[in-house]
């Protein structure tokens, strides 16, 4: 009899954590969203100005982060460091915030002297096209605007490896069209 108990508790467990499970966003929904769906994107800077997502012929790390996220704050030195490495030759570093208050958001650039680009999602509406849920999230987009890597979590964006993904990446070619861009018929 105690036996089926613990059978009964584990179905139940096993069936709650499932439902959860279903329930998560998907996080693939950039990978299916690529193209002008995303490189139509636009997102204010801390002075109101609109920018794209995804710019024309340049490497960008995407990080979608927030001040209150401890993890988001760990990463923020090594960005900076990557930042300056790179400044000028092709890697442009957007820092998406999903901070509801932009003075806040401001308070904590200027505090933390982030050289980059800072954007603003306060309705995390642009975060849901990127298929984000947890903080922080980045990607690494190539020049034709194809998203080559997917990174969950604080990166050390001075490590071996991302610097090896980083130097790849810029030493394609750009053949001028971003992924989903129609090409002229030359025929």
């Amino acid at each position: 009899m105690m036996k089926y108990r613990w059978l009964l508790v584990l179905g139940i467990v096993a069936g709650m954590g499932a439902i959860v499970w279903l329930a998560l966003p998907k996080a693939t929904t950039a990978a299916m969203k690529q193209g002008p769906q995303l490189a139509a994107l636009q997102l204010p800077d801390l002075k109101g100005q609109l920018h794209g997502i995804i710019p024309k012929g340049e490497v960008v790390l995407l990080n979608f982060w927030a001040t209150w996220c401890p993890p988001c704050r760990k990463e923020i030195p090594s960005m900076a460091e990557l930042h300056n490495r790179y400044a000028g030759k092709g890697l442009k570093i957007i820092a998406v915030s999903v901070d509801k208050h932009r003075d806040d958001l401001i308070t904590f650039v200027n505090e933390h002297d982030m050289p980059f680009q800072v954007l603003h999602d306060g309705t995390t509406y642009v975060s849901q096209q990127f298929g984000v849920f947890r903080f922080p999230e980045s990607f690494l987009i190539g020049k034709d605007g194809k998203i080559r890597h997917h990174l969950i979590g604080a990166v050390d964006w001075e490590s071996q490896p991302v610097l090896d993904s980083v130097e790849q990446m810029l030493s394609e070619p750009f053949s001028g069209v971003v992924s989903g861009e129609s090409q002229p018929d030359n025929s």
